[in-house]
């Protein structure tokens, strides 16, 4: 990712997107910690996300600032679109709030009301109490403010997510390929890494899920030295990417004959997935296919079995996540909008049966329902 994959024109449009939308809440600052905010308002892909880094947002428009450690310098002014680059650190460890106090100061931020993301992962906890007592009453919470207006793709956005979409598919095949009595899932999951790279995939900003045997009732199994035996019944969930925006593709296999169980399971969770894309449309609330889905699993007496979201917004991933705060859930605050791109994954996980089952697809919502990008067969992988 960088400030050549978009237009100049698409980047000052998020820009006035954002400036609008923090008008609206009266802010006249705003500061970004999460890196997808930081990369969709100026192309950086940099690691620098492993320490402290922000983006500094003036509503009244003027220069956007960015600070992060020296190691990413060189990175960031060559592929991020920001106005000025303040670093901290180096080849010495250094407390970045002092520094970041003095640029806020130097900058009016402690003049003003100022709008703060405080993201899961990419914030420390003591550096966001310092903030906050830096800011004292100016300080408002903003976390969802840039990532809301991000959901909605652009047809830029939305060719690199076809391109995922893919690589995603063509590696499918390699999976299946790779399935043999003998094989760790190890192996297999090498096999499938090197494919997608190979296809131009970047890494995934979470690892791939694959659990097969006594571990199919795991949700987020990551793969064992576990070798697949015949009758194994198992679960593969991968996403390729390009330009960091990410395709998932989620599948059940199995090596032999399914048993009776293993089909019934396979075929509720499809017919949930079916359920739930049925929803999706423009205007549709976010819990509209979540219940539908959940409606589906609850009638087969297995609502104990479903163990997460029926589906989220994809994003650009940085690790550990690719997901956006957009769910397919219970009290779910969103709806669903043409051009958004979204997982679909209801599951049954059943820990007292050793068995569990999920197919994960993504559509694109469009204004009379949506479109599915993958384009791979949904049925029961039998090897």
């Amino acid at each position: 990712m960088s400030k050549r994959d978009f237009t100049p024109e698409e980047f000052a449009e998020r820009r006035a997107s954002v400036r609008r939308a923090m008008a609206e809440q009266g802010l006249d600052w705003l500061v970004l910690f999460h890196p997808v905010s930081i990369r969709w308002l100026t192309g950086s892909d940099a690691k620098s996300y492993q320490e402290f880094q922000c983006l500094l947002v003036p509503a009244a428009g003027g220069p956007i600032a960015m600070m992060a450690r020296e190691g990413e310098r060189a990175e960031i002014l060559d592929d991020a679109l920001v106005d000025r680059l303040e670093t901290f650190g180096g080849g010495e460890n250094e407390d970045p709030i002092p520094h970041f106090a003095g640029l806020s100061d130097e900058l009016g931020l402690l003049a003003g009301r100022v709008g703060v993301e405080v993201p899961a992962y990419y914030l420390h906890p003591h550096h966001h109490v310092a903030i906050r007592d830096l800011f004292g009453s100016a300080f408002v919470e903003a976390t969802n403010l840039v990532h809301d207006l991000s959901l909605v793709k652009s047809p830029a956005e939305l060719g690199y997510i076809r391109r995922a979409a893919a690589i995603a598919d063509q590696t499918l095949s390699v999976f299946s390929a790779a399935l043999r009595a003998g094989r760790s899932e190890l192996e297999v999951a090498g096999e499938v890494y090197g494919a997608l790279l190979a296809r131009g995939s970047g890494l995934a900003a979470s690892p791939i899920n694959l659990a097969s045997g006594e571990r199919s009732c795991y949700s987020h199994g990551a793969p064992t030295e576990r070798r697949l035996r015949t009758g194994d019944y198992g679960s593969v969930e991968y996403g390729a990417t390009f330009r960091r925006y990410t395709a998932t593709l989620g599948r059940q296999f199995c090596l032999g004959q399914p048993t009776a169980r293993m089909r019934e399971l396979y075929e509720i969770v499809r017919r949930a997935c079916d359920a739930c894309i049925a929803q999706i449309r423009d205007g549709a609330p976010a819990t509209a296919p979540h219940e539908a889905a959940k409606r589906v699993i609850g009638e087969a007496g297995l609502e104990h079995g479903r163990v997460h979201t029926s589906g989220y917004g994809l994003a650009p991933g940085f690790p550990p996540s690719w997901g956006e705060p957009m769910h397919m859930i219970g009290a779910s605050p969103y709806t669903l909008r043409a051009g958004m791109v979204l997982s679909v994954e209801p599951p049954v996980f059943l820990h007292e049966e050793g068995l569990g089952a999920r197919i994960i697809d993504n559509v694109l919502v469009t204004r009379d329902g949506c479109e599915l990008l993958s384009r791979s067969s949904r049925d029961l992988i039998a090897v």
